[in-house]
């Protein structure tokens, strides 16, 4: 059984998504941990509430990323709980070295575009400043660039006349909660390779 390790910074949607498809039976994994960088951070919540280990761990003094020492703390946390496959789930730093030789080719993350378009934040607004038609989310393997790892799945949304930053988000999201899950099963299931 595959033991997944939870990186999130926030509300953790993609992280309910991959607790409620292992509670349906779906996806065959537990979730051994989840860590925030972020005390508020209400996936902590949605991890004690199923009975989840959950923790912050302070970031650091940097902003967009965890300095080496901090990583070390974080791939500590992840190694105690023997976690295989690392799931950023809304976490909003930059994956450095010390996680990437630590869980070589065994750190995905999910991703609010079609990616190599819109890489970065807010990419259901960029998306929208631009002007596309349509749009999505990918979920990709984790390397040392932003947003730039090997896709592993997508999933398209349409653009609509009258869409908000707000409802386009809320939609792409919707689908996030597909792939997220589904993507997980299909490493854990040995259809998709690391990082092949």
């Amino acid at each position: 059984m595959l033991t997944i390790g939870v990186l999130a910074s926030g509300q953790g949607t993609n992280l309910q998504a991959l607790i409620d498809a292992i509670k349906e039976g779906y996806l065959p994994g537990r979730i051994g941990v989840v860590i925030s960088d972020n005390p508020q951070a209400y996936a902590l919540e949605r991890a004690k509430k199923a009975g989840i280990p959950a923790f912050y761990l302070p970031p650091g003094p940097r902003k967009t990323y965890l300095v080496s020492e901090v990583e070390k703390q974080y791939v500590e946390c992840l190694v105690k709980h023997q976690v295989q496959l690392v799931c950023l789930a809304g976490f909003m730093r930059v994956i450095k070295r010390t996680f990437l030789s630590n869980f070589p080719n065994r750190i995905i993350n999910i991703h609010p575009s079609l990616l190599p378009a819109f890489p970065g934040l807010e990419a259901w607004k960029q998306a929208l400043d631009y002007g596309v038609k349509f749009t999505g989310c990918t979920t990709h393997f984790v390397n040392e660039y932003v947003d730039a790892g090997k896709i592993i799945l997508q999933a398209v949304v349409p653009v609509l006349p009258d869409d908000t930053p707000e409802s386009l988000h809320r939609r792409i999201q919707e689908k996030e909660h597909f792939i997220y899950p589904l993507s997980v099963k299909l490493i854990a299931q040995g259809q998709i390779k690391y990082g092949e």
